[in-house]
């Protein structure tokens, strides 16, 4: 499956962070919400996360609702692979940047396959 990663388009005094990941037949759009400033210390709060048509119409999850917080053991493997993400090894490409883009998306979309049904 085909896919291109939007990482990190945001304001650069804002504290949340919208990354997006389009797929060919549907998009997930993430946000994350940190405390304190993007540019000093950072703690990250929550994740949240949509699926859309390539058309932006929103998908409902299996229960009806629209969105997924990402909680618990998820929540902690999302924020260890957001960090590489982040990462100067990441940004200046000292690590496998395909790799750890893969680990991403295989996490994400295991939440989508498990929430929604496509």
């Amino acid at each position: 499956m085909n896919y291109t990663l939007e990482l990190n388009t945001q304001n650069p005094d804002s504290n949340i962070v919208f990354n997006t990941i389009m797929f060919d037949s549907f998009k997930v759009n993430i946000v994350e919400r940190y405390i304190g400033r993007i540019n000093s210390s950072q703690n990250l709060r929550d994740v949240l996360f949509k699926v859309r048509t390539l058309d932006d119409q929103i998908i409902n999850r299996r229960d009806g609702n629209v969105r997924v917080k990402i909680k618990g053991d998820h929540f902690e493997t999302y924020q260890e692979l957001s960090r590489i993400l982040n990462s100067y090894d990441y940004k200046n490409k000292l690590i496998n940047r395909k790799d750890a883009e893969q680990d991403y998306i295989h996490f994400i979309l295991s939440l989508v396959i498990s929430n929604y049904q496509l």
